[in-house]
């Protein structure tokens, strides 16, 4: 083990562990990327990378610098249109891991990316919006959030809901119909959450190496929930913080 690592790493290597081989993964770009490469590299490496542009089986040899970055293209067993992405694999289910980010975030897992404000046409900032991030959110297996923990950013309500997480609490996602199972996992610099089984409020299950309790709770908008049994995330090993690195330095 070493302690020489960054809070981005320790978040690349928690949500890369979440992964299952033979697993299939709508990737996005930035540390979901990282996570998702970093873990066909490592401990998957059956592990179907599916971009928004229509790379099915991507295996690229560096981080791509975007979705229609043509790395992906080359290396994948399959380029298809965005419209088959999204109707074929994503909606009907087919799809086991969706990654998101969000500029707000939930006690119950709802994203926002379209404004900060209660007044939508004259918010305070104007975000860059949905994308295919409620499809995601509603047709995925299940999805991973990743997000830099602080109050700003993990709200008690989120001013504007783009993308579906557990609504008002458990059993909204059915109500609504929708297949998938909705976010299970948030990682962030801080730690792990995953809702509760009776709630479905997001607990904080993990603690990065270093980090105290009280640190987690104050960068959190709403009364953070803590599980009983709290515990300790790995630090990243010598292996992947190698691997995580290589893929960096040949993405530079």
């Amino acid at each position: 083990m070493t302690t020489d690592y960054t809070a981005d790493e320790m978040m690349s290597v928690a949500a890369a562990r979440a992964l299952g081989d033979g697993m299939s993964c709508f990737v996005g770009i930035g540390l979901p990327s990282k996570a998702a490469n970093l873990a066909r590299r490592t401990h998957a490496p059956d592990l179907t990378l599916i971009y928004e542009s229509g790379c099915l089986g991507a295996k690229p040899s560096r981080l791509p610098l975007s979705i229609g970055d043509g790395e992906l293209a080359d290396t994948s067993d399959a380029v298809v249109s965005v419209p088959e992405v999204f109707n074929y694999w994503l909606q009907p289910g087919r799809i086991d891991v969706g990654f998101l980010g969000a500029a707000q975030l939930d006690k119950f897992g709802n994203i926002n990316t379209t404004v900060i404000g209660s007044d939508y046409h004259d918010p305070k900032v104007r975000l860059p919006g949905a994308g295919g991030a409620p499809e995601i959110a509603a047709s995925c297996r299940e999805v991973f959030v990743v997000l830099r923990q602080s109050p700003r950013a993990f709200v008690e309500k989120v001013d504007f809901v783009t993308s579906f997480g557990h609504g008002t609490g458990k059993g909204d996602r059915e109500r609504l119909g929708l297949p998938g199972r909705g976010p299970t996992l948030v990682v962030t610099d801080l730690g792990l959450m995953r809702p509760d089984p009776e709630t479905a409020e997001l607990t904080l299950t993990e603690l990065h190496p270093g980090v105290e309790l009280e640190r987690a709770v104050a960068a959190t908008g709403w009364t953070l929930k803590v599980a009983d049994d709290l515990t300790v995330t790995p630090a990243p090993t010598e292996e992947e913080l190698a691997v995580l690195r290589d893929l960096e330095k040949a993405s530079k």
